[in-house]
C-alpha cells in the first residue's frame, strides 16, 4: 500500500506540473506557433546548399540527393525538443517572478517529478508538429514498424537529454546566473559542432575532428542512420558507439541534473530574494 501511495503521490506531483505548464504556454498562442516554425528557417537553407552539391553527383557519407530530406526531417524534431533545455530556466525564472519558486523546491516536491513534468508538457507540446514531419518523412521513405517503434524510442531518449541539460541550466539561472551563461554558450557550441543540419563528411578534416569529440553528434547520427538503414539490429551493431552513447547519456544526464540541482540549491539557494 504504501508503494502505491508513493506512486499516486508522484504521478500526482508529474501531473500538476503538466496542467500548470500548459495552460502558462497556452496564454501565448503565437509564441508557440513561432517556436514551431523558427526551427523550419534552419532547415531550408541546408537542403538548398545540399541541393547543389548534390546536382553534381556529390555525395557525402550514406546521404544523397534521394535521402537527404530524412537527414533534415529528423533535424527540425531535434531542434524542437532542443527547446526543451530552454523550458526549464524560462519556467524558473516565471516562477521566481511571480514568488511562487520557494514552494516547489521547499516543499515535499520530488525533482525527478519536476524533471519528468516539464519533459512531458514540451513533448505535449510539441506532439503535432513532431508528428506531422515524421508522417512527411514516413511516407517519401517507409520504414518497418519495428524501425518505427526504434525511432520514436530514440526521440523519447533524446528529449530525456535534453530535460536534463535543461534542469541543469534551470538551477544555475537562479542560483549562479553568470555560471548559466557559460554553461548555455558551452551548450549552443555543442549544438553547433554536432552536425544537426549538415552531414559529418560535408565539413573539413580539421572540425570533423572537433565534431568526433561531441557526445550529441553520435547521438543524432544514430537517430539518422536507424531511418535510413531500417534495419534495427544492423544499426545497433554497427554504430555500437553511438547507442552506447546514447544509452549512457539518456540514463545519467537526468541523475546528474537532479544531483547537480540539490547541490547548486542547497549550496547557493535562489539569488535575488
Amino acid at each position: 500500500m504504501k508503494i502505491i501511495r508513493e506512486i499516486r503521490d508522484n504521478l500526482s506531483q508529474i501531473l500538476a506540473i503538466i496542467e500548470k505548464y500548459l495552460k502558462m504556454k497556452a496564454r501565448f498562442k503565437w509564441r508557440i506557433i513561432i517556436s514551431f516554425l523558427l526551427p523550419m528557417f534552419s532547415i531550408i537553407m541546408p537542403l538548398i546548399i545540399m541541393d547543389l552539391f548534390f546536382s553534381y553527383n556529390a555525395k557525402f557519407g550514406p546521404w544523397t540527393r534521394e535521402n537527404f530530406f530524412i537527414f533534415q526531417m529528423i533535424a527540425y524534431n531535434i531542434l524542437l525538443l532542443f527547446k526543451i533545455t530552454e523550458e526549464f530556466p524560462t519556467r524558473f525564472v516565471e516562477e521566481k517572478y511571480w514568488k511562487t519558486l520557494p514552494g516547489i523546491l521547499i516543499g515535499p516536491f520530488n525533482r525527478i517529478n519536476l524533471l519528468l513534468g516539464i519533459f512531458f508538457s514540451h513533448l505535449i507540446l510539441i506532439f503535432i508538429p513532431s508528428v506531422c514531419f515524421f508522417i512527411i518523412a514516413y511516407i517519401l521513405f517507409p520504414i518497418s514498424i519495428f524501425t518505427v517503434l526504434f525511432i520514436v524510442f530514440i526521440y523519447f531518449l533524446i528529449a530525456l537529454i535534453f530535460s536534463g541539460i535543461g534542469l541543469i541550466l534551470g538551477i544555475f539561472v537562479i542560483s549562479r546566473e553568470n555560471l548559466y551563461m557559460i554553461i548555455g554558450f558551452g551548450l549552443q557550441i555543442l549544438i553547433w559542432f554536432s552536425c544537426v543540419s549538415y552531414p559529418f563528411e560535408i565539413f573539413p578534416k580539421t572540425i570533423q575532428n572537433f565534431v568526433s569529440l561531441n557526445p550529441l553528434y553520435y547521438i543524432f547520427d544514430i537517430f539518422r542512420l536507424a531511418w535510413i538503414e531500417d534495419n534495427i539490429i544492423y544499426t545497433v551493431t554497427t554504430h555500437l558507439f553511438n547507442f552506447i552513447i546514447l544509452i549512457i547519456c539518456a540514463f545519467s544526464l537526468p541523475i546528474l541534473a537532479v544531483f547537480t540541482f540539490n547541490l547548486v540549491y542547497k549550496k547557493y539557494g535562489i539569488v535575488g530574494y
